[in-house]
């Protein structure tokens, strides 16, 4: 079920009062399992083409240069589409675009885009993926021919595309900054997110029962049907303690009596004669009853149990980042307690260029946040100041960031700044956020912030969506 905002923040606040949040934050478990990497299906690939083990979204195929690849799927807006349709032709050229086209209200089209003078092509900020003038269909892997006559890569029937944001082997910074592999969150409405760029990579190497959901945290294993998974402390490696008053409250993950294929880190334990159930690295599988519904995860509210990860995203550092609880979840928050932010952004032009970087324009952030004015954008969501100058890991890395403009500073800039950056993009509190908890800014924005706003940045999130 979906809530609006208004109404997840009541029942949340009666929720938190009847219980307490787990003791098994995000954060420590992404740090007890930093190391594990996820497995995948081995398939043909044309040559050149390799897998790269992303620490920010698992295994990512790349080009023989290191770059990820990535999709543009068509996604059909309020009042109309665009993107790549299946089997068909890239539809991203040279062509710069100038106006908007009202894809998304209550914007009407024909609007002149922020920095025309130096805006680029889709094709520059998206180079195709090239073929070989001798390069031959295999597996999953197909040839489309551009306007041009150039040859493209496909995957699935979708051509393929590098970006000019990757800067290193395995860099998925051209994809969006909150995480996943698709182009609305699980339970966001759809029609408000930009036509999003997506990472691609080989499927999981996990029963069909599965699927993996790529969220902020990291690559969680869940049922295909959306009911969360979870392990528990009780248990032996391979062996199930789960009995009794236990199973009252949760529910073995059975597999197949017959024609199971076993898989690495899969194994099939018996629970009675007849009886097989899944565990995953040696942890027995289990739902939880009362969860009731896919998404919801009040399992981690019982002390010993945890949800599952195929590999989590590298964690922010600890001097300068805690985890408060709130009316909705569970948040990041600064060294201070403030909630943190992130900033999505997709402008409205055909080929929908993101704008949440500061490598590109700072106009619409400063709409949504200062009314067009940067230095009450600036005093209304602060950059959440790095105490080094280091960073921390792939995905929490320090940026200098020139103040006036909200871009990149330049090399040696005297009155820069050094703001922490999640996948590349700065993060930020919100003035109004009173006390640890306060997400007085979730959603804050154009569409519940999905096209142009913020969002918190929630390690464990009770009401998805608006």
């Amino acid at each position: 079920m979906r809530y609006d905002w208004y109404t997840a923040r009541v029942i949340g606040v009666l929720a938190a009062a009847v219980c307490a949040m787990s003791a098994h934050g995000a954060l420590a478990q992404s740090q007890k399992g930093a190391a594990q990497m996820e497995h995948y299906v081995r398939e043909p690939t044309p040559p050149g083409i390799k897998v790269f083990p992303s620490k920010l979204d698992g295994p990512v195929y790349t080009d023989a240069n290191g770059r990820t690849l990535y999709q543009w799927p068509r996604k059909e807006l309020r009042n109309g589409g665009t993107g790549d349709m299946k089997g068909a032709a890239s539809i991203c050229d040279t062509t710069v675009s100038t106006e908007n086209l009202g894809l998304m209200s209550p914007y009407p089209a024909g609007l002149t885009l922020p920095d025309v003078a130096t805006r680029k092509s889709c094709e520059a900020m998206w180079p195709p993926a090239l073929a070989a003038a001798d390069a031959k269909p295999v597996g999953k892997w197909s040839l489309i021919k551009r306007k041009d006559g150039r040859n493209q890569w496909a995957y699935d029937g979708f051509v393929l595309y590098t970006s000019v944001m990757d800067k290193k082997p395995g860099d998925t910074i051209g994809g969006t900054n909150n995480g996943r592999r698709s182009n609305d969150p699980p339970g966001s409405p759809g029609g408000d997110s930009p036509v999003a760029r997506v990472p691609i990579g080989p499927s999981p190497d996990v029963p069909g029962q599965f699927i993996v959901d790529q969220s902020l945290v990291g690559r969680q294993l869940v049922l295909s049907n959306g009911f969360i998974v979870y392990a528990w402390d009780g248990d032996k490696p391979n062996k199930s303690n789960c009995v009794g008053e236990c199973l009252k409250a949760w529910q073995p993950v059975l597999a197949p009596e017959i024609g199971v294929n076993v898989r690495e880190e899969w194994s099939v334990i018996e629970r009675a004669p007849g009886v097989k159930q899944w565990a995953y690295r040696g942890r027995p599988l289990y739902t939880y009853i009362p969860d009731g519904s896919p998404g919801v995860q009040h399992g981690l509210d019982v002390p010993g149990w945890s949800t599952v990860y195929t590999q989590y995203t590298p964690s922010a550092p600890a001097g300068d980042f805690t985890q408060q609880e709130t009316a909705a979840g569970i948040t990041l928050a600064d060294s201070k307690g403030k909630t943190i932010y992130i900033y999505n952004c997709g402008d409205d032009a055909a080929d929908q260029l993101a704008c949440d970087h500061p490598d590109t324009p700072q106009e619409y952030r400063y709409a949504v946040c200062g009314g067009g004015d940067p230095v009450r954008c600036a005093q209304t969501f602060p950059y959440v100041i790095a105490t080094n100058t280091k960073g921390a890991n792939e995905a929490w890395t320090v940026m200098a960031i020139d103040p006036a403009t909200g871009h990149r500073a330049k090399a040696g800039q005297a009155d820069a700044i050094n703001v922490w950056a999640f996948r590349d993009r700065p993060v930020f509190t919100f003035v109004r956020d009173d006390r640890p908890g306060s997400i007085r800014a979730q959603s804050w924005g154009e569409f519940y912030g999905q096209r142009n706003g913020y969002k918190v940045f929630f390690l464990r999130e009770e009401f998805q969506g608006r």
